[in-house]
């Protein structure tokens, strides 16, 4: 509170001293208690100067004025300010009778200035009146003398010191005071005197050092926007008010926000921003971490509550975006500020932007930092993981996608100016990320696998935005299926799969939300038969839980599948079927079999809603009925349709078997019509209907192997259910019904095995030197003929293998019949592969997964007695064995590329991984138990092509698993049980098994390479490297098995010496990937350097290189394929390098006190720095044993001069970077950083010349004149010249970096005033070079013969020029 002061007694009394007592209207001290005169006399007094004012004679009203005492007149002000009567007009006659020009004048006026600043601050007056008289005050302000301006404004400053400016009312007045003040021309100042305008800088530097009242900060902001500041005492200005925000209540901030950014209208815009973002930043991260103790702590109570620090953010950022509305500068600087220092955001800066983006100028540049950041993000975080160098340098990666996620979730708290950005950010990030349409529009199928590169991180990211953003605001949800629903409709030319799993994700999340848009769905369903396969199989699956509960959705999609079935577009027509089928499996009739098979669910979650009670059972059959009898007019249609039909039949029965007898009787109806009743006509199966032909063209119009194979599949899974369901009963005539097509299909299939046995190939029209030429009508009808025919052998060979139930003269029929496959399998890869049309691939086997998963493991695991008999049959036959490895790599690698594989339970994600574990096992056992020793030598090419696949197999196995189900590698390595001596692996700890499985590989490739080089089989150490790269990265890096692994590796590298470049590249690049997680690979690059250079040779050829060699692996024949790789390695560590510089770049700025005193002495040297610094001196080495090499001419020189390049643009940017650190600190230049550029200089510089040269010799001179003419005579210059090319322009980039690279090492000299030149020496390669050794043998050359003389002029002649042309 502030002080009045007493006429008498000119000391300061505090405003509690001065009571009021109302009744009477006297004033009386506490203390004193003496009273002065009453009420009426004052008034009488009050009265007396009004009039006297109003009148002309101010002689008299002077007059007057002077015969009252100073507390008499404070008295009259301050009851006449508390009634609120006549107060404005009797300070104006105090004026008025108070002239500026005379002593007592100036000082009446100081009087009631001093009196009616606490006054109006003592909040004892109406709100009115206390604006009146600060208005009055303001006008004559100008009217002080400047000593009185000066002791006004003192006391100004005092009270805000001691806080007393509780209400800020009077606040208005000080920029009044300061501003006549400034406009003084001497103010005494101590003991002599100041100008005005500097008085006033030292009032308000005392103002903002001294300490202010958490109350008043508010007003001071308002009162200082009215100040005339230099942009230096803004700049103090504001960071006083920065500091104080910390010791506010939060309510506050958001005026206090307000106030700030009207007053970076005069500048410091930057400066405020950052403030207010910083300060939120640190709020959500001690909230954040006091959430996160309370909930170890069990704390009830919060220093800041979460929701209403969220709304008190909400309400700062509606001030920020007003402001930047109406200032664009602000909202300018806003942005500049971002794009410069990504690694700066924060949720609420986030939120920030996407506030921003609803002003429409702004929307794209905040989309551009906002894509910039989370990319940069998601690049710099793959960085770190992969390299233990960069890990350990650096701290934890702040991770911008957290932060959209963390927006999301805070926006809960009413930040609907935000939730329109997050849409829209959600389907920036799909759109622009998403998976793009391959060569020929092909789209790549990728939904199942793990998104890995930033790219598909951020796609994910826009996904996860768009579903979280889904769930919790109502207002968004309509516009986001919308849209979601329109880029499945019109994005028919690139991939839909990321918009297909959100949409799914949202159905699954929220089923009864969706319903209530169902008119959005029903819309897209119109458009199903113009859309991709694809999409509609996914939008389908994806929409299939809405239509178990809402009927009109279901009736429309039946609409629109009939309407489909009748398409002109074949895609039309598939979607039909599509649709239909899912719709089969997905509506149980009642009392289908509820098998275990059967529980997996066609959507993740399905709602659960009773629609399999009594009531829905009947309508559910009517309905099933219906379709299949819609679906039977497909088996007329074009021979995909009819694929779809069979490849879905065997699912919908498995799911519905009240169907049974309707699928089976339409697929027996079907199936009689290819079958030849007549048991003596060879071959069994009609194949003349099976083809149609247009024009020229032939065309498969049935798939009589996948017909028989379904109608087999189907035939068998229902007497498995029938059996084990109720063995005993036989009664129901459905049953019976079933039986009799059961006995008769079972004969067909009988009668056709009998028969295809039997027949010979000219039965089927096919003949050993038929044509087979995919280009001919008469090749294509054959190939066709021939692939139906090899199906119909598979199907029947799984039947009989079934049937057989190990039975001798069974299998002996199945081989026949696999003989008869291989046969024409080999005579269709030997005519298809002498065509001139390439060999297509071998058609896809119509083996079922389940088959080859028992097949394999009778033919290697079972050892039962009752059947050795019946296997040795099949396990004697080589090819027969092969085939059945063959196929299972066939099938594993199908489901590698598009995560399922044809025939039953090909889609069934649990059943396709179990398939992979008995793979795995199996192959596993077969690899390590028969050793090629074991077998002799005529079987042994065989073996190793068994060998090779079961390798090819297990490797295509571990990349699936780690693709497609990277959660369950644990549970596929688990099923693998090895040889019975191994000790068994602990299952529960993952890394022990892991390793297991490694050492059974590195053990196998041990054998391989201690065997010999003529033994040594490259193709399966190949192999067995990919492997264990594979299983390597499932080890952590920390733990003791990778180091381990490490080890191993390099051990094999320094000892083999096979001169096998393919296998050498495998095994150098498990090497860098492995070594990159274990430390930094610089060291282990300069040790392979020297190797290629003591392999290799040097440039020059009279230096003899010292024999070294750290690695065995690196001979005459392989050093060139481990350069690419060195050279590859070097990319990689100058990234990181490249990175790390352009990080402390962007820091140096900010933190201008660290890095000077880090740069200070160079014992201190920042670590970064340091880190810098060493890679490059360990690169520079490395590198200049690899100048010195003679590589070849080719890929692998222009390699090295791109490399070298690069590093001398690096080198550019850590001197650009000292010169930065020397301009704003005057720091001295590490001694590490000077070793670093010498020997660039005086070592890396002058090979890089001598290389150039050579480089140069040997890409011009080739092989002497006489070859030049010839290749002048055949004119394959061209070819050579544009081999050329990219090295002509490697070299002049070179030159170009290098001396860009000296030119600012001369500017950093100046700046750091260290001669760094002294290590450079002069460049030759711009100038024109003689050779002095050349020169001397062309003159001795010259008298011999004139010819010599010519020749070498043409030659001399021509290099220069050539030489311009390069530069």
């Amino acid at each position: 509170m502030f002080q009045y002061q007493c006429c008498e007694c000119p000391l300061w009394l505090p405003a509690e001293d001065v009571r009021l007592s109302g009744a009477s209207g006297r004033r009386e001290r506490k203390e004193g208690g003496q009273h002065t005169d009453s009420w009426s006399i004052m008034r009488a007094e009050m009265d007396k100067i009004v009039t006297l004012s109003d009148g002309d004679n101010t002689a008299e009203l002077q007059k007057y004025l002077s015969s009252l005492t100073n507390e008499q007149l404070i008295t009259v002000i301050t009851n006449g300010a508390l009634k609120g009567k006549k107060v404005g007009t009797m300070i104006k006659g105090i004026f008025k009778g108070s002239p500026p020009n005379s002593t007592e004048g100036s000082n009446r006026r100081l009087l009631v200035y001093q009196h009616c600043v606490p006054l109006c601050e003592s909040g004892d007056l109406q709100t009115e009146v206390a604006a009146d008289i600060i208005g009055l005050l303001m006008l004559e302000t100008h009217a002080l003398p400047g000593p009185s301006l000066a002791q006004l404004a003192s006391l100004f400053v005092e009270a805000i010191k001691v806080g007393k400016m509780g209400t800020g009312k009077s606040l208005e007045l000080f920029p009044t005071v300061l501003t006549a003040l400034s406009a003084c021309e001497a103010v005494s100042y101590g003991k002599g005197e100041l100008s005005g305008e500097e008085y006033k800088k030292q009032l308000i530097n005392s103002l903002c050092s001294s300490r202010w009242d958490p109350q008043c900060v508010i007003h001071l902001t308002t009162m200082f926007r009215d100040v005339p500041l230099s942009s230096e005492e803004l700049r103090f200005l504001v960071e006083k008010i920065l500091r104080m925000f910390t010791k506010l209540d939060l309510q506050e901030i958001p005026p206090l926000v307000y106030q700030l950014l009207l007053l970076s209208a005069k500048g410091c815009k930057r400066q405020v921003l950052d403030g207010i973002i910083s300060y939120f930043k640190e709020q959500d991260i001690h909230q954040e971490e006091e959430q996160k103790h309370g909930e170890s702590l069990d704390l009830e109570v919060q220093s800041i509550p979460q929701d209403q620090l969220r709304y008190v953010e909400g309400t700062a950022i509606l001030h920020i975006v007003f402001a930047i509305r109406l200032d664009h500068e602000l909202g300018r600087e806003f942005l500049k500020g971002l794009k410069t220092s990504y690694g700066d955001l924060c949720p609420f800066s986030v939120a920030l932007l996407l506030s921003v983006a609803r002003i429409q100028r702004y929307e794209e540049q905040v989309f551009d930092v906002l894509k910039g950041a989370i990319i940069k993000s998601f690049k710099d975080e793959q960085l770190q993981q992969g390299s233990k160098f960069l890990q350990d340098l650096l701290p934890g990666h702040s991770s911008v996608a957290q932060m959209i996620l963390d927006t999301v979730k805070n926006s809960v708290f009413g930040w609907d100016h935000v939730t329109q950005g997050l849409v829209q950010l959600g389907f920036f990030l799909m759109d622009t990320f998403g998976p793009k349409p391959g060569p020929f529009g092909k789209t790549t199928d990728g939904s199942a696998t793990i998104a890995r590169t930033p790219a598909q991180q951020a796609c994910k990211l826009g996904g996860q935005v768009l579903l979280k953003g889904f769930k919790m605001h109502e207002p968004i949800r309509g516009e986001i299926l919308e849209q979601v629903l329109n880029r499945l409709v019109t994005k028919t030319a690139s991939p839909v799969n990321h918009y297909l799993d959100l949409f799914s994700d949202i159905v699954v999340s929220a089923p009864m939300i969706l319903l209530e848009s169902s008119s959005k769905v029903t819309e897209t369903f119109d458009h199903l038969s113009y859309l991709p396969l694809a999409t509609v199989q996914g939008l389908l699956k994806a929409v299939q839980p809405l239509l178990k509960v809402s009927m009109s959705l279901k009736d429309a999609l039946i609409l629109v599948l009939r309407k489909a079935m009748f398409s002109s577009q074949l895609d039309g027509r598939k979607s039909a079927v599509t649709g239909f089928l899912l719709l089969l499996k997905n509506f149980k009739v009642l009392g289908s079999l509820a098998s275990s098979q059967c529980s997996q669910a066609v959507s993740s979650s399905q709602i659960q809603v009773d629609v399999h009670s009594r009531y829905n059972s009947a309508a559910n059959e009517a309905f099933c009925l219906e379709i299949l009898s819609s679906l039977r007019r497909c088996l007329g249609q074009q021979a995909d349709v009819r694929l779809m039909l069979y490849e879905g039949f065997y699912d919908v029965l498995r799911r519905n078997s009240q169907l049974a007898s309707s699928v089976i009787q339409t697929l027996f109806s079907q199936l009689k019509r290819y079958y030849e009743p007549e048991q003596d006509l060879l071959p069994p199966v009609k194949l003349e209907p099976c083809i149609t032909a247009l024009g020229d063209q032939v065309y498969l119009q049935e798939p009589l192997a996948h017909l028989v194979s379904c109608t087999v599949h189907c035939m068998l899974w229902l007497q498995n259910m029938r059996q084990s369901a109720n063995p005993n009963a036989d009664d129901s005539d459905e049953e019976e019904e079933e039986e009799g097509y059961q006995s008769e299909l079972q004969t067909i299939l009988e009668s056709m095995t009998r028969r295809m046995i039997k027949s010979e190939l000219e039965d089927f029209e096919l003949d050993k030197s038929a044509e087979f030429s995919m280009g001919s009508g008469v090749g294509l009808k054959n190939n066709i003929y021939a692939v139906l025919v090899m199906g119909v052998y598979e199907v029947l060979m799984e039947y009989n293998f079934i049937k057989a139930n190990y039975s001798k003269s069974c299998f002996e029929e199945l081989m026949e019949l696999f003989n008869r496959y291989h046969k024409l399998s080999e005579i269709l890869k030997e005519k298809s592969g002498k065509g001139r049309v390439p060999s297509h691939k071998t058609p896809r086997s119509l083996l079922s997964s389940g088959f080859i998963s028992t097949l394999l493991t009778v033919l290697f695991r079972d050892s039962s007695q009752s059947r050795e008999e019946a296997l040795s049959l099949l396990r004697s036959s080589g090819e027969f064995v092969r085939y059945a490895v063959s196929v299972a790599v066939q099938k594993i690698q199908q489901l590698e590329e598009t995560g399922h594989t044809d025939g039953p339970d090909g889609q069934n994600t649990d059943k396709t991984f179990r398939f992979l574990c008995d793979m795995t096992s199996v192959l596993m056992w077969r690899y390590t138990n028969i050793p090629s020793v074991v077998e002799d030598a005529g079987k042994k090419e065989k073996r190793s092509s068994l060998s090779h696949l079961c390798l090819e197999g297990l490797l295509r196995i571990f990349t699936t698993c780690q693709q497609r189900y990277p959660d369950r590698m644990a549970q596929l390595l688990s099923t693998m049980d090895i040889s019975e001596d191994d000790a068994e692996p602990d299952d529960g700890n993952v890394t022990e098994m892991n390793f297991f499985y490694i050492r059974q590989f590195q053990r196998a490739l041990f054998t391989q390479l201690s065997g010999g080089e003529e033994e040594f089989n490259s193709k399966e150490a190949q192999l067995l490297v990919s492997i264990l790269s594979v299983l390597s990265r499932q080890l952590k890096p920390s733990s003791q098995q990778f180091v381990q692994t490490i080890t191993w590796t390099v051990k094999i590298c320094k000892e083999t010496s096979f001169e096998d470049s393919a296998f050498c590249k495998g095994l150098l690049s498990l090497l860098f990937n492995l070594h990159v997680l274990y430390k930094t690979p610089v060291s282990l690059l300069l040790e392979l350097s020297q190797d290629i250079h003591s392999q290799l040779g040097d440039i020059d050829q009279d230096v003899e290189v010292e024999k070294q060699s750290n690695f065995a692996l690196v001979n005459m024949k392989t050093a060139t394929t481990a350069a690419l790789l060195v050279l590859s390695q070097v990319g990689r560590v100058l990234d990181e390098v490249d990175w790390l510089i352009a990080r402390k770049k962007s820091q140096a700025p900010s933190d201008k006190s660290d890095s000077g005193e880090a740069t200070q002495t160079a014992g201190q040297q920042d670590p970064v720095e340091k880190a810098v610094t060493l890679q490059l001196g360990t690169l520079l080495t490395a590198l200049n044993e690899l100048v010195q090499t003679a590589l070849l001419p080719g890929t692998c020189t222009i390699t090295l001069l791109r490399e070298l390049t690069r590093t001398y643009s690096i080198l550019t940017t850590l001197v650009k970077y000292y010169i930065q650190v020397c301009a704003s600190q005057h720091g001295v230049l590490p001694a590490r950083f000077e070793k670093l550029v010498k020997l660039s200089g005086s070592h890396l510089t002058p090979q890089c010349y001598s290389f150039i040269t050579y480089a140069q010799s040997g890409e011009f001179s080739g092989g002497g004149a006489d070859d030049k003419k010839k290749k002048k005579r055949n004119e394959v210059n061209t070819a050579a010249s544009a081999k050329l090319l990219p090295e002509t322009k490697a070299i002049p980039n070179l030159i170009f970096s290098i001396e860009q690279y000296e030119k600012y090492l001369i500017t950093l000299s100046k700046k750091s005033k260290v001669n760094l030149m002294q290590y450079m020496k002069l460049s030759t390669s711009r100038d024109f070079r003689i050779n002095a050794a050349t020169l001397d043998a062309a003159l001795q050359e010259q008298d011999d013969s004139q010819e010599t003389t010519e020749s070498q002029d043409a030659e001399e002649t021509q290099e220069p020029k050539q030489k311009r042309r390069k530069q």
